[in-house]
């Protein structure tokens, strides 16, 4: 007997599981059961699955029935016409939607020629397998699976034209690419998208050479000629937002200029920049701890008396640009919320160059950070004087084998000199052999490489380098975002350690593997002073062992158990301290044992 489960709860048993199976579809494609049903039976448990549930990924695909679609050109015609949907394709069983688990029991054909009568299925159109990012790569089933999983990611994370009406948004933090272009080589997700719209990165020359060591591990040269004539360059904006908030008493907030009485007035330099009103003018240059809004408000915890007595005590409050973050500012928006307080907006943006360590990515996954750039007259170039924009590594290909990406540089080159866009769709774009013939035609060799010359010595490089338009899109992760330290700064209340993260001027922390490395390199006093940033000096009674105390009153450090006087300052980390504190509060008395020194 064979169970079955509905939405995964017991229903049953039947002894015929693929005739109930071939019933349940029957039903479905006839309109009897809804099209959200879909059943699986699994051999190897001897179970039947029923599915109905929400949250299930389901596909559509050509029904097949004795070897044939059952989607006919007539109904490709009425489609186009408009005498039919595509719900009544589905409702007339021509059409259905599978779930992972009834794919199972499928044998999906690609192509309607690939078609045998043992096949269930035909796909609409092979495209249709990918979503909407991995659909953008071009010649993508030539790249190994993993490396269109990169690419679908990094292509959500390039830095392109993603809103015409930029300038009057105040997104939280926003990137613009400065010259963006459409690919040369583009798939049909892309015109049905209307991406040429909002394009996400560059064409450039690549050539595929190893230069001088810079280029290792992934990373990427780029020309200095190409990133002076705006190659990579963007525009980074972030908002910053204030209002003037009302509380309890009669109490507001006030966006002014601040006074020299307030507490936590920072200095006259401070507020230079502020206008009458309190606020930024725009076209400003600002740097980080510069005060963007001027803002003071009511002093908080505050009893009734101190209240009544202090109405003009006030603390500073001003919004200031982030630490770490530059330049200039872009608008100023002064609004209402819904609440009617007073909102002032400020945008900052700021002009981000290339520079070393800024990611890049092609759409097949083959991300790298720059590792030089290198001015125009030592790069390569070719006999016709083409000169690349970016040179890189060729052990990248072999072990990833993105062999796609070696296709879309043959067909960029196509494309670039025939001025007429290629497409590389996925199971449906322009042939290799064709864009071979193509390049053979138009003067150059048929598999894309050429002969290099040297620009540092002139000489002519000893083998052909493969060199093509591929492209090319910036990340939105760049060095400026993330570069980070401190010598001294704020420390954390509880355990008097560095406070951790970039905005909040934190250290950068040493862990145990940060720790064997400075012993394998034979720097141990090293240690000494990175693993002392909460050092304390803590009074311990030579007696008993506890952790004693200063009594002011008394002018001298007291031991609280035994009484005794006799105390001696141990240094340790204020972390150890806190520790036996902890101990404490759980009946447990550690003692500290002080030896002579």
């Amino acid at each position: 007997m064979t169970s079955v489960f509905f939405n995964w709860a017991y229903m049953g048993e039947t002894r015929n599981p693929e005739g109930l199976v071939n019933e349940i579809r029957e039903l479905r494609r006839s309109g009897k059961l809804p099209n959200e049903v879909n059943v699986y039976y699994d051999e190897v448990s001897d179970e039947i699955l029923i599915n109905t549930d929400g949250g299930r990924l389901r596909r559509p695909l050509i029904v097949v029935e004795n070897g044939r679609p059952k989607l006919k050109n007539k109904h490709i015609e009425d489609l186009k016409s408009g005498k039919i949907t595509f719900d009544d394709l589905i409702a007339e069983g021509v059409i259905e939607y599978l779930d992972p688990d009834e794919e199972e029991n499928s044998y999906i054909a690609l192509r309607p020629e690939d078609v045998t009568k043992h096949h269930t299925h035909l796909e609409i159109n092979p495209l249709i397998i990918f979503g909407l990012s991995s659909s953008l790569i071009p010649y993508g089933e030539y790249d190994r699976g993993d490396r269109v999983n990169y690419g679908a990611k990094m292509i959500g994370q390039s830095l392109g034209f993603y809103l015409s009406n930029f300038l009057v948004r105040t997104d939280t933090k926003s990137n613009m690419l400065l010259y963006p272009q459409v690919p040369l080589i583009t798939s049909d997700t892309f015109d049905i998208f209307n991406l040429d719209k909002h394009p996400s990165g560059q064409n450039v020359v690549i050539a595929l050479l190893c230069y001088e060591g810079y280029n290792m591990e992934d990373a990427i040269i780029f020309n200095k000629g190409s990133i002076e004539r705006g190659l990579g360059r963007s525009f980074f904006f972030r908002t910053y937002t204030t209002e003037e908030t009302r509380y309890g008493g009669g109490q507001v907030d006030e966006i002014k200029i601040p006074e020299k009485d307030v507490r936590g007035y920072r200095s006259e330099k401070a507020y230079a920049n502020l206008e009458e009103d309190g606020i930024i003018a725009v076209e400003t240059p600002v740097s980080s701890g510069d005060v963007l809004v001027g803002k003071t408000s009511p002093l908080r915890f505050l009893g009734r008396d101190e209240f009544l007595s202090s109405i003009q005590n006030r603390r500073e409050t001003s919004t200031v640009l982030r630490h770490g973050e530059k330049g200039i500012v872009d608008k100023v928006i002064i609004t209402e919320n819904q609440d009617g307080n007073r909102l002032v907006k400020v945008t900052v943006r700021d002009l981000r160059i290339p520079e070393l360590g800024d990611k890049f990515a092609s759409r097949h996954g083959q991300k790298g950070v720059i590792g030089l750039i290198i001015p125009e007259e030592d790069m390569p170039f070719t006999e016709d004087g083409i000169v690349p924009d970016v040179i890189m590594n060729p052990h990248s290909i072999p072990s990833r084998l993105t062999v796609g990406q070696l296709l879309e540089m043959l067909g960029g080159k196509v494309a670039a000199l025939r001025g007429k866009k290629a497409n590389g769709t996925m199971f449906n774009g322009e042939k290799e052999h064709d864009l071979r013939k193509q390049l053979l035609k138009l003067g150059f060799r048929s598999d894309g490489k050429e002969v290099l010359y040297n620009g540092i010595t002139g000489k002519k490089m000893e083998v052909e380098i493969f060199i093509g338009m591929i492209y090319y899109q910036k990340l939105e992760h760049m060095v400026a975002n993330k570069i980070h330290a401190r010598s001294r700064g704020p420390v954390a209340l509880l355990t008097k350690q560095p406070t951790e993260g970039k905005a909040n001027e934190g250290g950068l922390r040493l862990g145990e593997m940060e720790k064997d490395c400075l012993l394998a390199h034979g720097a141990p006093i090293l240690l000494k002073e990175r693993f002392s940033s909460d050092e304390v000096e803590v009074p311990v009674c030579t007696k008993c062992g506890s952790i004693g105390y200063y009594d002011w009153k008394k002018n001298k450090t007291v031991c609280p158990m035994c009484k005794k006087s006799k105390l001696v300052n141990v240094k340790m980390s204020y972390a150890f301290k806190l520790l036996i504190d902890e101990l404490k509060s759980m009946m447990i008395f550690p003692r500290i044992r002080v030896g002579e020194k």
